[in-house]
């Protein structure tokens, strides 16, 4: 993931930073507690296609 994207990328939502897994390839928004996948090198940052993480997840 190029490092320039990853500085102006937030949250659509709360417009607050968001944490890059590589594996298995999400953006995760700690309080809205949403990961938003990236899908052939682009991230999807719609809030209809992100995950809801569960409780048990850890971030």
């Amino acid at each position: 993931m190029d490092s320039k994207l990853l500085d102006v990328l937030v949250c659509p939502l709360c417009k607050g930073p968001l944490l890059y897994r590589k594996s298995p390839g999400e953006f995760v928004c700690r309080p809205c507690r949403l990961a938003y996948p990236v899908v052939d090198d682009i991230p999807v940052m719609l809030e209809e296609e992100a995950r809801k993480l569960p409780p048990e997840e850890e971030i």
